[in-house]
């Protein structure tokens, strides 16, 4: 068994935990391995393990991958999540390869990703991600902005508003990581009773997975955990 096999285990392992502390079905939450900085022969090693739903946070470097996955196994059908800052200039292809996109902050990006869709693919699932820890380096709409932004998304034709995503600020303490996840949850909720019917909270990486899952996440992004440590050019 391969490392990155292993790795997948033992996520898989956490996540049971967390269900099952939770008290909700494992079938509740979807693993989205994040492959960035790592090679196409390192998403076929978890393709082999079972994985099945990847996110790629670069542009360039995730279409060329899944390229170069699709080659090796055509025989498969992965999912590719586009879960990195989103550039006016860089939707047209976002819209093209990918299935997800979990960071539209922006009605502007929104509408360029419906425009651009091709409806053949049908319709590109998105979220949208919140700043839901205030920090001046993060990206994101401010909770107070969601709602408007959340009832425009969802009427652009060639979209389907999923959900949210954020990226709390890092905490070590486990209680303080489960504080945003629940803003983020009742931010979800709200969405909800406007009308808006939603069903995804994209929350929660290798660090702090256990905490989202107890607040509700639906996808957990787990990267170092399954792949191992990156190294940044």
């Amino acid at each position: 068994m391969s490392i990155i096999a292993e790795n997948l285990q033992a996520v898989e392992a956490t996540i049971e935990a967390a269900c099952k502390a939770a008290a909700r079905p494992r079938s509740t939450v979807e693993l989205l391995a994040v492959s960035k900085t790592f090679p196409a022969e390192a998403v076929l090693e978890a393709v082999d393990a079972g994985q099945r739903a990847f996110g790629e946070n670069y542009l360039q470097e995730g279409v060329d991958k899944i390229a170069a996955v699709a080659k090796a196994r055509p025989d498969l059908a992965l999912e590719w999540h586009f879960i990195g800052p989103i550039q006016s200039n860089k939707t047209r292809p976002i819209a093209t390869h990918f299935d997800w996109v979990h960071t539209v902050e922006r009605l502007k990006i929104a509408q360029r990703l419906s425009e651009q869709r091709p409806p053949e693919r049908g319709p590109l699932n998105v979220c949208l991600q919140v700043n839901i820890s205030g920090e001046t380096s993060k990206s994101g709409a401010q909770p107070g902005e969601v709602l408007a932004l959340a009832r425009a998304v969802a009427a652009l034709p060639n979209l389907h508003l999923r959900g949210l995503m954020a990226i709390p600020e890092p905490q070590a303490d486990p209680q303080l990581q489960r504080q945003p996840f629940a803003q983020l949850r009742t931010l979800a909720r709200d969405i909800v009773k406007a009308g808006i019917f939603i069903d995804t909270l994209s929350m929660g990486m290798s660090a702090d997975m256990h905490a989202a899952m107890l607040e509700g996440a639906t996808i957990v992004r787990v990267g170092s955990a399954i792949f191992g440590a990156r190294h940044y050019e």
